[in-house]
């Protein structure tokens, strides 16, 4: 049975990359289970995926790597996430898994986190850990994968090659050294079947989203031109986490993350991308793709500023946080308050987080204005010894020159005794 719109030749792959299972900012533990909500969010949103792969008979699944936020996962997050790639593979859709940076391990000679499909040989599961081309057999034909995994720094330089580089030149030459794999596995590309490039890396005119706060070294730079090559009908990226095409001839797709991580990603799509590649076509015109959402937590953020003459400014707040009412149910919010230093007390918190009862998470940050001391004669207040500052005032007032000297007198006295106190 073939799924509305697809003819027998047209291939129906599915694109997703950066599942991060394993992040639980702002979570909660559910007493019952032991478990987070935020796990229970990325499996929502993979779940997506097979759901989706499954009901339209796709013909092959491709994940751009980083499969957990960890190196070393734990058990229930392997489990997790071999449970859904396995109901792929039962289904008869073939996955491709890409290793990208937060998979591979902190040691040489340790297996990387999704390493154990391929030892256990799982029949329709493909795990890249090499750059490479290869053939993936899926219902309408085989198609090739030139895959262009996360690559140590020291498998693609000696250590003579980087002694004397800054690392704006290492950045430089390891990119130049990966352009180089890429044009390696063109070479082997069988130009009668279609073909798809398969990266986790950051290419130049992407924008960055929420990985900015999950980097774990220096991120090498490839420019667009070095993977938006002819020889490919679609290329597949992972590693940015915001969803974004950065060529259309040939498709050049970020899919970005299934789920937001923080509040860089607020506003942002978040998914997976269905692409169809006729073979009968020539390359160039064989691929099309659309963008489907999954079932991503919301960000929210709230922002009031509170006047200086504001007599209730909790009520303020309320008002701002009323017209985003229908945002909030489930959504993980931030309250940015900008007040001043004098009204901060009348900000009620309870009330506050009464009328957020409904959100997943709450989060109230207050940036306090800080009243400017006057300035007596060109000093500051806080410049200025007690004695000085006395003077300086009867001086402001006009006092009379003999009151002052009397003034002065007395209150030299009292900040002695003050001190000697």
């Amino acid at each position: 049975m073939l799924a509305p719109g697809q003819d027998k030749f047209t291939m129906r792959i599915i694109h997703f990359a950066d599942l991060h299972m394993g992040v639980e900012n702002y979570s909660r533990i559910d007493p019952a289970t032991g478990v987070s909500n935020c796990l229970v969010d990325f499996q929502r949103s993979f779940d997506n995926v097979v759901e989706f792969s499954l009901r339209t008979e796709a013909d092959l699944v491709i994940f751009c790597g980083d499969a957990y936020k960890s190196r070393d996962p734990s058990q229930t997050h392997q489990r997790e996430f071999a449970r859904r790639v396995g109901m792929l593979a039962a289904g008869g859709i073939p996955v491709f898994l890409l290793v990208g940076n937060h998979d591979l391990p902190n040691a040489i000679g340790r297996a990387t986190a999704i390493e154990i499909f391929d030892t256990l040989a799982i029949e329709n599961v493909i795990v890249a850990n090499q750059p490479g081309v290869y053939p993936v057999k899926t219902k309408k034909g085989i198609i090739q994968i030139a895959a262009l995994p996360w690559l140590r720094r020291n498998s693609l330089l000696t250590r003579e090659d980087t002694r004397r580089l800054n690392v704006e030149e290492l950045k430089l030459r390891l990119g130049e050294t990966l352009t180089r794999v890429i044009e390696d596995n063109i070479r082997k590309l069988d130009p009668d079947l279609p073909a798809i490039l398969a990266a986790h890396v950051t290419v130049a005119s992407a924008t960055h989203g929420s990985e900015r706060a999950m980097i774990l070294g220096q991120d090498p730079v490839l420019p667009l031109n070095s993977v938006a090559k002819a020889a490919f009908d679609y290329v597949a990226l992972g590693h940015m986490h915001k969803s974004q095409i950065l060529s259309h001839i040939p498709p050049v797709v970020y899919s970005g993350s299934l789920q937001r991580i923080d509040f860089s990603d607020e506003g942002n799509d978040k998914g997976f991308y269905v692409v169809e590649i006729d073979p009968r076509k020539k390359r160039g015109e064989r691929a099309t793709f659309e963008f489907h959402h999954s079932r991503a937590r919301r960000f929210l953020t709230i922002e009031t500023v509170v006047a200086a003459n504001d007599p209730n400014p909790t009520t303020t707040v309320l008002q701002d946080i009323a017209r985003r009412s229908h945002d909030i149910a489930g959504a993980i919010v931030r309250v940015q308050i900008t007040i001043p230093q004098h009204v901060e007390r009348l900000i009620h918190e309870p009330e506050i987080q009464a009328a957020l009862r409904e959100a997943q998470y709450i989060s109230i940050t207050k940036e306090v204005l800080r009243e400017r001391r006057a300035r007596l004669n060109g000093w500051s207040a806080e410049e200025m010894s007690p004695s000085e500052a006395l003077k300086v005032y009867l001086a402001l007032r006009k006092t009379p020159r003999e009151h002052a000297r009397t003034l002065l007198g007395y209150g030299e006295r009292l900040i002695q005794e003050t001190v000697e106190d």
